[in-house]
């Protein structure tokens, strides 16, 4: 078998073989496959694209190019994927209140990337937690706490790890497929039992239109559940932050305000009730949506998925103390101002892809791999879609280094964020249910 034959069938349009694929991604892993050859198949796989069968192969081979992990739970197996956003800090929620419920939730999690957010960069801002631990102390934080939210390890689809990176420098990001194998590789290297998708579409979302947001959700449920793993996907709205802050701390700030204030009227408990129903209804769980909705929701109200949440942090390595104490335990920026309107109106549109530029710019995300994060800047106290404005109308709290970069950030917050005369029309939270 031959690399080279197998680009020219896929350049071609020929059905390529399991053994094929499996080959690909096994010299992918080992470096057997030239950073030429895998950029070639990239790009055939982008031109040309890969049928259902093929991107569950591709996905299967790139998954066994490493370790994939076997559990022996008394409870279903679960987690949920996004594909990024802005003020998007459902997962931070979601897991410990699925283990609250009984669940057990190993989320291999990721770093910001572009204009959107990591997980793992916000959890780092709380002091002493360490995301990046062995295998051995991530299965004892699940069976410990029910959940766990850490990186993935070099053992975990190497083949990706090396695909991934010649994408990024062969314009090839954008292949439905080759992004669906690699979301799920990673994820079904987890040994899941389910899986939910929270695929975003809007002005802060990877997937800008709906018609990009449905065809990659399709993508992820078909593939998925040809691997074998029940999975649904959820295309939610992405046109506004998903929470009131942008940022590393100031985002564990808004988890701890819905962990531990009992106020969940908002849009960010809305979709952790909503993905987490799914959850629990796919792996028998619940038997309904509107049950599992409303358990979920309890977790967050009665405090057991605080109480899991503190567990896992210390578990991670984190103060023993933070669900009681999170205020005292966050870093805070030397300069904080406040944004106000400039005129009279609603808030009719945000440029979502600019607001988390803002953030990247001001020090909270990465224009370089090797760039250290910031964990205290941000914006807090967001402003909403539909929201009244008067001249001096509150609508953000800027969280900076230094003067100079709140000037900078204030004059692109106002550029990013359009007040109009009428009220908008709200987009819904919940767009589509995708389950094939």
């Amino acid at each position: 078998m031959r690399v080279a034959t197998i680009i020219s069938k896929l350049r071609r349009r020929e059905m390529l073989h399991d053994d094929e694929l499996r080959f690909v991604a096994t010299g992918l892993a080992s470096g057997a496959v030239s950073d030429a050859q895998a950029g070639a198949f990239a790009m055939a796989a982008l031109l040309n694209g890969m049928s259902d069968p093929e991107r569950v192969a591709l996905t299967l081979a790139m998954r066994d190019s490493g370790d994939v992990m076997q559990w022996d739970c008394p409870a279903p197996v679960i987690d949920k994927h996004s594909t990024g956003g802005i003020g998007d800090c459902v997962s931070l929620l979601l897991a410990p209140a699925l283990a609250a419920l009984g669940a057990y939730v190993p989320m291999i999690s990721g770093r910001g990337l572009g204009h959107t957010g990591g997980t793992l960069d916000k959890l780092d801002s709380i002091v002493g937690v360490k995301t990046d631990v062995s295998e051995t102390k991530f299965r004892d934080i699940v069976s410990k706490v029910g959940c766990a939210i850490v990186s993935s390890s070099a053992q975990i689809a190497p083949a990706d790890k090396r695909l991934y990176a010649i994408r990024d420098v062969t314009g090839t990001v954008e292949s439905i497929d080759l992004i669906t194998a690699s979301i799920l590789s990673k994820k079904l290297a987890a040994g899941l039992e389910g899986l939910v998708l929270d695929v975003k579409c809007g002005s802060g979302a990877f997937m800008a239109t709906h018609d990009a947001a449905k065809t990659l959700a399709q993508s992820l449920v078909r593939t998925a559940n040809g691997a074998g793993c029940k999975t649904t996907a959820l295309i939610t709205d992405m046109n506004q932050p998903c929470c009131a802050a942008m940022g590393n701390a100031l985002e564990i700030n808004e988890v701890m305000q819905a962990l531990t204030s009992g106020e969940v009227d908002n849009d960010l408990c809305d979709l952790t009730c909503a993905l987490g129903a799914e959850l629990l209804v796919l792996s028998g769980l619940s038997d309904t949506i509107e049950v599992a909705q409303m358990a979920v929701r309890d977790t967050l109200v009665d405090g057991s998925a605080a109480e899991r949440f503190g567990c896992m942090i210390t578990e991670l390595g984190g103060p023993a103390d933070f669900v009681d104490h999170w205020r005292d335990r966050l870093p805070s920026a030397p300069v904080v101002r406040d944004i106000t309107a400039q005129s009279s109106g609603f808030i009719s549109q945000f440029d979502g892809r600019a607001l988390g530029n803002v953030v990247v710019d001001l020090g909270g995300g990465r224009a370089q791999a090797a760039d250290k994060i910031d964990p205290a800047v941000g914006l807090s106290n967001i402003c909403r879609l539909g929201d009244h404005m008067t001249p001096d109308t509150l609508i953000a709290t800027l969280h900076a280094r230094s003067p100079e970069a709140a000037d900078r950030a204030e004059a692109a917050i106002l550029q990013a964020i359009t007040i109009g005369d009428t009220v908008p029309k709200l987009p819904e939270l919940i767009i589509e249910k995708v389950r094939e």
